[in-house]
Parts: C-alpha cells; structure tokens; sequence
C-alpha cells in the first residue's frame, strides 16, 4: 500500500512539474510572439523626435500626418486602392473556390483525377514564377495603363483561385450526399441543392475562403509593383510601405511606416472578428428543397 501511494505521489509530482514547464514555455513563445506587434504600435505612437524603445509620451502624430501629409506618399490613395482590389478579388475568388471544389466534390466527369492531379503539382511552385508571362499578356490586353491596372491586379489574384479547391473540396466531401438526394427529390435543381443545402452547412470554410481571398492582394507586393511600375496613382499599401523605407524617405518616415503597418492590420481584424462567429453552426442552417 505504501508502495503503491509512493508511486503516485511521485506521479502527481512529475505531472505538476510538467505543467509549470509547459505554460512557462507557452508564456516565453507569447511574449516572444507578441512583443514586435508591441513593439510596432508603440513605434506608431512615437513622436518624430522621441529616441528609444519605449517612449517619454505618447501621440497620434504619425497617424495623423499620414492620411493629412498626401504632397510626397498618397497613403489614403494607396489605402483605398488596396481596398477596393481586395473587395472584388475577395469575391470573384470566393465564388471559383467554392464553385470548382463543389463541382470536384459532387460531380463525376472524365479527366477529373488528372485535373486535380494537376492542379496539385501546379500548387507546387509559387505563382510569381510567371509573373514575367502575366504582365506581358496584361500588356497585350491593354491593362497595364491607367485605371484598368485595377482591373488587371484583380484578374492576376483572382483568376487562379479556382486551383486552390483543396480544402473547400475536403470540407464538401463530408456533406452527406443523402442531403443533396433529398432536395431533389423534393423538385430542387443542382443549383438550388448547392445554394440551399450545402452552403447553409459550409459556413466555416467559406469563412476561410473568403479571409484567404482577402489577405492576399492586401499583403501581396511584387505583382502590385510589376503591374503599377510608376504609376503612383495605383500604387497599394504594400508598395507605399516598402518606399517609405527607402533611403529617401526612412528618415522622417520610418514612423509613420510603423503607423501605415498598423492601419492596414485593422480591415483583417474587423474582417476575422466579424466573420468569426459563422465557424460554429449547425446543421440548422439549411434550406431544403
């Protein structure tokens, strides 16, 4: 009996030990994780000639000179442009991802392995391989100009989507067809079935589709620069982040750069703050029939 009350006291220990390392090590990768976003906010609310880390006061300077101060950086243009490619690229895409892999997931067609097994290896090598090819078939269709170079940067992050049907083809998969059979028996087309049925019940990954579709012409940096080249008009955030560190600039800007890294964090977090609640639902969300 003693034996047995050793052991298990030498257990709870090792299990007590084992636990203060674990979330001491959780706490040094949070702090490790959370000090450059500390580090970027504080530096946003940095005066121009306060020095140090941490500074002796705090003020929205930064922020206000860089959607007021447009003569040298058009911020609040490049802010807007960025915006404006994200909303229809965001949507356009969302509507390939979710069309393609519901198609892949329910239909089944001749060359339907290969088309996969070849989008799978084209997943393999990052899209700024044909970056060159890309903007010279831009050029050709008279989009590397003016305002159609919206329109092309659209097409550029959007046009591909469709290949990215993985996850959202995975997630339609478990959707049980027994549904899909029931509505159609019940009179409903395909589209219906698709518009009803399964998209009622497939609300945490078009979450996922739609915060993927806009974060990635928010962040993206070299199509925009190959596409804008000097066009500053049209230029995105991500180019006016990256020339406020330039030589020239980094001097009265490197703040300001701090404030514009902030700005642009805000949309994804409304975006994913909004949008977080549609990850849990039920089976209730369906329309059938």
């Amino acid at each position: 009996m003693d034996t047995k009350a050793k052991m298990s006291s030498s257990y709870r220990v090792r299990q007590i030990i084992t636990n203060i390392f674990v979330h001491v090590f959780l706490a040094v990768l949070s702090i490790i994780w959370v000090l450059p976003v500390v580090w970027v906010v504080l530096k946003s609310l940095t005066p121009k000639k306060s020095v140090g880390i941490f500074p002796d006061s705090l003020s929205f300077e930064n922020y206000i000179k860089l959607f007021t101060d447009t003569a040298v950086l058009n911020f609040p243009k490049m802010f807007m442009n960025t915006f404006i490619i994200a909303i229809f690229s965001c949507m356009v895409s969302t509507v390939f991802v979710l069309c393609v892999s519901y198609c892949l997931s329910r239909l089944r067609f001749s060359l339907r392995k290969p088309f996969m097994n070849m989008a799978m290896i084209l997943g393999l090598f990052p899209g700024i391989m044909a970056i060159v090819a890309v903007y010279y078939i831009i050029k050709s269709l008279g989009l590397s100009e003016g305002p159609m170079i919206r329109v092309a940067l659209v097409l550029i992050y959007s046009a591909g989507a469709g290949l990215g049907f993985y996850i959202a083809k995975g997630f339609f998969d478990t959707v049980p067809r027994a549904l899909d059979e029931a509505a159609m028996i019940d009179g409903a087309t395909k589209w219906e079935v698709f518009t009803k049925v399964t998209i009622p019940l497939s609300k945490p990954v078009i979450v996922f589709t739609v915060l993927t579709a806009f974060i990635s012409p928010w962040v993206d940096f070299i199509a925009a620069k190959v596409i804008c080249r000097a066009e500053s008009e049209y230029f995105t955030v991500s180019i006016g982040l990256w020339q406020m560190l330039s030589k020239e600039y980094i001097g009265s800007w490197y703040t300001r750069f701090a404030a514009g890294a902030v700005c642009i964090s805000i949309p994804i977090a409304l975006l994913f703050l909004y949008l977080q609640k549609f990850y849990v639902n039920g089976m209730g969300g369906a329309v059938k029939g």
